[in-house]
């Protein structure tokens, strides 16, 4: 007789979910926040679409929550790597649209359910506010890690061309 246990269930949980990814577990306690969870993702996008009008930029946004570990990693990527952070600073005003418990729900819908591709998932508009393409994440990935080349390769396709 095959006994399940709660372990087990929980591992066929993060399995079967919508990314398949384990690292999508729910965060440790003492990673910070990167999403707010309280923000209206429109009103947040109208800011940001206001600036890129002004900046010639377009508006990146990173679909996502504050328990997605490959959110925390992209975050990080987009941090630490100079020449990343220097594009994303030249060419982009990213937003960062919290997803949790159904949280902009209504922003998903509007971008075409991003979210199906799993968190996080990106999202350009352009600075009239119309998409101009969604990225799986999942293919900006290499192993353990999304890769800066891939990254890099995204944000040069995609900054408005000047």
């Amino acid at each position: 007789m095959l006994t399940i246990t709660p372990a087990v269930t929980a591992m066929l949980l993060l399995l079967s979910a919508p990314t398949g990814r384990a690292a999508d577990a729910p965060a440790k306690s003492g990673r910070p926040a990167i999403y707010d969870e309280s923000a209206d993702g429109a009103k947040q996008i109208e800011e940001a679409l206001a600036k890129a009008k002004k900046e010639s930029k377009h508006v990146l946004l990173m679909f996502g929550a504050n328990w997605c570990g490959w959110c925390h990693r992209l975050h990080k990527l987009f941090d630490s790597n100079a020449q990343i952070a220097a594009k994303l600073k030249q060419d982009f005003v990213l937003v960062m649209i919290d997803v949790n418990k159904n949280h902009n729900a209504d922003l998903n819908q509007r971008y075409g359910n991003p979210t199906q591709f799993g968190l996080p998932v990106l999202v350009v508009l352009d600075a009239a506010g119309k998409a101009l393409t969604t990225q799986d994440t999942g293919k900006l990935e290499e192993g353990d890690h999304h890769d800066p080349a891939k990254v890099m390769a995204f944000l040069n396709q995609w900054s408005p061309k000047k």
